[in-house]
């Protein structure tokens, strides 16, 4: 079981996020058209939540099994460092990019939901479940987000990974600040945690 003083250390390490696509990013539904074209949705507080992370200097990736325009597109559109699709051995392809970046396994965060992110998953120094994942992929996780799958759970990630680093107040003020606003007041005993920590009773329930 882990800590929340240990998930918190894991998350002050990250500098790069990596995310799920079906499941993560969206809800985890496949809508076809007639002709067979596949459409997703996504939830625009993560596509912010991909512009804070840059802020952050943190690296994002998006990485799926399936071969999808949607997410390639979706991925340009917001600036993801990089767009991995068609891979089904997720761990060895994140492992890859990690080295190509130079950093060691503890900076890699992954954010996951199904089976095909286990290896993944196992092998990040932060690893993270949404809310609605499957059981086996809870119980692999350091943390779990309030969020499930397509709402917002990646803005809960990167807004904890942030905090955790102490950059979160700076961030938030720069990224106000160039849309035309004036930076909030800080406040006054902020919470690195909009996730929830893994925990079970002998039963196996997660606590409450």
């Amino acid at each position: 079981m882990t800590s929340r003083a240990a998930a918190l250390a894991r998350a002050r390490r990250v500098a790069l996020v990596v995310m799920d696509v079906d499941g993560v990013l969206t809800d985890g539904r496949m809508v076809l058209t007639e002709r067979g074209d596949e459409l997703k949705a996504f939830h625009t507080r993560d596509g912010i939540a991909v512009e804070l992370a840059r802020r952050a200097g943190l690296r994002t990736a998006m990485v799926t099994g399936e071969n999808s325009a949607a997410t390639t597109a979706r991925g340009t559109k917001l600036g993801v460092d990089a767009v991995l699709v068609g891979v089904r051995r997720k761990g060895e392809r994140v492992d890859a990019l990690r080295r190509e970046l130079g950093l060691p396994a503890e900076a890699v965060a992954f954010i996951g939901d199904d089976l095909l992110d286990l290896p993944a998953l196992q092998a990040a120094g932060l690893a993270i479940a949404v809310a609605d994942a499957a059981p086996e992929v809870k119980a692999a996780a350091h943390l779990v987000t309030r969020a499930a799958g397509g709402a917002g759970a990646l803005r809960e990630v990167v807004e904890f990974i942030v905090r955790a680093q102490g950059a979160w107040d700076a961030v938030l003020a720069g990224f106000i600040r160039d849309h035309g606003g004036v930076a909030l007041a800080p406040r006054a005993k902020p919470s690195p945690t909009p996730l929830r920590k893994r925990s079970a009773t002998r039963r196996g329930k997660r606590a409450r």
